[in-house]
């Protein structure tokens, strides 16, 4: 069985001891995010119907939300329009945030999805976070016609067109006959939900504190360990402007049971998956040190945690000392069964939140 090595970032300079204070003022939030990733050499089933089930428990859990991917062409996503799913998981709960993570921008045209999104959070009741992105996988881009070299201005222009329109601004759609309009469904979160940005490149952070925006990062496939997050951590808040509370999101492969040695096959079957569909700064971190290909150096990384409810849940709130805010927990990955996975959630959720008793699952 592999031992899981779990090394907390130490503070080394003053400036880092100033950091871990006021880190540790602030509990790590516990959430859960899906890529929606189906297996055709599995048991048929449907997984948006599973990503339902997913919300329901997280929602009895106590966490605080539930992310989903977009994903476009290929089995490791089918989750093509998050504000159709999101919506779905809005009739099913009361509490829970949810979130797109992330909303591709460069595949769509920006006034529909301010008018999608806004249509979303009025039917939430205030309950959507927005994390957007530009594309990183070959197939999607070549599938929508974007070249890689234009994704970042399509993706700056969609946004200031979004925010503009979330505002009650005048915007106009791409197009030469386009009109100036303005959306008549406005969010009801003011001036717009909040904004997160997904980044895997470390290059590309101190755009995202600039324009204060909360920061989504994905440590397994770019970073080797804990002292890297950190880092990209206290980069993201040294470049915040005054008076900004951006904050940051980690993903992470999360299973609390009793069976954790399924937990890792299922990682696996997850890894051969990402590098199948051309997830490209993964494949290019494996090219590096093709160990990372392995589910097992992914956990001696702290990129997964899998164990008992209390073990895990220990292990996440040490998560702080990295100046992480929120923990986005991966529990439906690699064809783990949809029962084991509420399972799971909710045990882990009783563990993490102090006032709710521990639950194990059987």
């Amino acid at each position: 069985m592999p031992v899981s090595l779990f090394v907390l970032w130490e503070p080394r300079t003053d400036r880092d001891k100033r950091l871990l204070l006021g880190v540790r003022r602030r509990a790590v939030r516990l959430s859960a995010f899906t890529v929606v990733d189906e297996y055709p050499s599995d048991a048929p089933t449907d997984r948006l119907l599973e990503v339902v089930r997913l919300a329901e428990a997280a929602e009895d859990g106590g966490l605080s939300a539930l992310w989903v991917a977009e994903h476009h062409f290929h089995s490791g996503g089918v989750s093509p329009s998050p504000p159709v799913l999101l919506a779905a998981l809005g009739a099913r709960t009361r509490r829970l945030r949810l979130g797109a993570l992330v909303s591709v921008l460069p595949f769509h045209r920006p006034v529909e999805l301010a008018e999608q999104y806004a249509m979303v959070d009025r039917l939430l009741e205030g309950r959507l976070n927005l994390g957007v992105g530009s594309g990183y996988i070959p197939l999607e881009l070549e599938g929508f016609g974007v070249d890689p070299a234009e994704k970042r201005a399509l993706f700056d222009r969609a946004l200031e067109t979004m925010l503009a329109a979330f505002e009650g601004k005048e915007v106009r759609a791409d197009g030469p006959h386009a009109a100036p309009v303005r959306i008549n469904v406005r969010p009801v979160q003011c001036p717009h939900p909040p904004l997160w940005i997904a980044v895997q490149r470390r290059e590309a952070i101190p755009f995202v504190a600039r324009r204060g925006a909360s920061l989504a990062l994905v440590p397994y496939a770019t970073l080797s360990n804990l002292d890297e997050l950190a880092d990209e951590v206290r980069e993201y808040r040294s470049h915040l402007p005054a008076g900004a509370h951006g904050e940051v999101a980690a993903v992470l492969h999360l299973y609390a049971g009793p069976r954790p040695e399924r937990a890792r096959q299922a990682l696996q079957q997850y890894l051969e998956s990402r590098l199948a569909t051309q997830s490209a700064f993964y494949q290019e971190k494996v090219r590096r040190d093709p160990s990372h290909a392995n589910a097992a150096a992914i956990e001696r990384s702290g990129w997964a945690i899998f164990g008992a409810p209390g073990e895990v849940a220990e292990r996440l709130h040490a998560f702080r000392a990295t100046g992480v805010d929120e923990v986005l927990g991966i529990f439906d990955f690699g064809g783990l069964p949809i029962d084991e996975v509420e399972r799971s959630v909710r045990a882990l959720g009783a563990a993490f939140v102090p006032s709710r008793p521990a639950a194990e699952p059987t």
